[in-house]
C-alpha cells in the first residue's frame, strides 16, 4: 500500500537530517561554498562508482584536489582534463565552440581554458607541470558537417596546448560518436564511455540550443579507462 508524503512514517526528522549529512558530509561542504561565475555546481552521489560527484555543463569548468569524480557528457564539445602531476589538482573544462564575437564565456575554447588554467594555477599549478587529456569533438549533429564544429573545436584545443606547452598524454577525440567522460582530478586517472547514437538524442539536442543561445558577458596520469 502506498502512503502520501504527510504520512508519520515518511515525515523527515533532524536525525535522519544529520544521518545523511554524516554520510556525505564533503557532498554538503562543497555545496555551501560560494561558486565563482562558470563553475559547475550540481553535486551528486553516484551509486555506480560510490563516490561523491560533480557534473559540468556546456560553458562550465571544475578544479579540485581531492579525487570526488568530475563528469560531463560530449557531442562536438570539447573537454580538456588538466592535470599537475606534482600538485595533484585537477580540472575540466566544457567548451562549445573555438572562439566567439568578442564574448568572454566559458562556451568559447580560449575564454574556457583560460579559466581553467587560471583556476589551477590560483591553486599552486604551472603550465610546466601540467599534463592533458582531450576528450570530444565528434560528428553527432546531423545537418551541422559542413561547418565542422567537432574538427574545429578538436583543432584549437590541440593547438592551444602545443602552444601552451601543455603535453597532450591521451585523447579521445573525433569520430561521430558522443561521449561520457569521467575525471578524478587528485589523481588525473580519466575514464571514457562511448554512447550509442540511441543515447545521444538528449545531448545533440542541448548542444544545439547552446550552440544558438545569445552569448553571456561578463605518470599515473597518462591512462584513460573505458568504462
Amino acid at each position: 500500500m502506498l502512503s502520501s508524503l504527510s504520512s508519520p512514517a515518511y515525515a523527515p526528522h533532524a536525525s535522519s537530517a544529520s544521518a545523511s549529512a554524516a554520510r556525505h558530509p564533503r557532498l554538503d561542504r562543497l555545496k555551501a561554498q560560494a561558486r565563482k561565475p562558470g563553475e559547475a555546481s550540481f553535486f551528486f552521489y553516484d551509486a555506480h562508482f560510490r563516490n561523491d560527484a560533480v557534473k559540468v555543463l556546456p560553458g562550465e569548468f571544475f578544479v579540485h584536489d581531492e579525487d570526488i569524480l568530475i563528469m560531463t557528457t560530449l557531442g562536438s564539445c570539447i573537454a580538456a582534463c588538466l592535470w599537475d602531476r606534482e600538485k595533484r589538482v585537477g580540472g575540466i573544462n566544457h567548451f562549445l565552440l573555438p572562439d566567439g564575437q568578442g564574448a568572454e564565456s566559458g562556451r568559447y575554447g580560449f575564454y574556457a581554458m583560460e579559466l581553467l588554467i587560471g583556476e589551477l594555477v590560483k591553486r599552486g599549478a604551472t603550465r610546466s607541470t601540467m599534463e592533458a587529456k582531450v576528450f570530444g569533438g565528434g560528428a553527432v549533429i546531423s545537418g551541422m558537417s559542413s561547418i565542422a564544429v567537432g574538427e574545429r573545436n578538436t583543432a584549437f584545443v590541440l593547438d592551444y596546448l602545443r602552444t601552451e606547452r601543455i603535453t597532450v598524454v591521451s585523447k579521445d577525440v573525433l569520430d561521430t560518436c558522443a561521449r561520457k567522460v569521467c575525471f578524478l582530478p587528485a589523481s588525473g586517472k580519466a575514464m571514457v564511455k562511448r554512447l550509442a547514437a540511441t543515447n545521444s538524442e538528449a545531448l545533440v539536442a542541448q548542444e544545439r540550443a547552446a550552440a544558438v543561445k545569445p552569448t553571456a558577458a561578463a605518470s599515473a596520469g597518462g591512462s584513460v579507462d573505458l568504462f
